[in-house]
């Protein structure tokens, strides 16, 4: 059997128990992050007017339906 004073028992227990708080935080905000990348995968920004459109073809230039303009499909990347 350990031995042990109560008031380290009770940091002892505090710890675990904020460490697996911490951990699981952790994980859920990487998941979250993965799905907000995939998302804005399929999004595309227009050079010309910056408009912000969801690309609906998989043909590597599309139009823009604000301006007309075509562009290339690429991802946009969050800041």
């Amino acid at each position: 059997m350990i031995r042990m004073p109560l008031p380290w028992l009770v940091f002892t227990a505090l710890f675990i128990f904020l460490a697996g708080i911490l951990f699981t935080w952790l994980c859920y905000e990487t998941i979250r992050r993965r799905r907000e990348s995939r998302k804005l995968h399929a999004w595309t920004q227009c050079p010309l007017c910056a408009f912000q459109y969801k690309g609906t073809s998989s043909k590597n230039l599309q139009t823009c339906p604000q301006c007309g303009a075509k562009n290339e499909s690429r991802p946009i990347h969050p800041i």
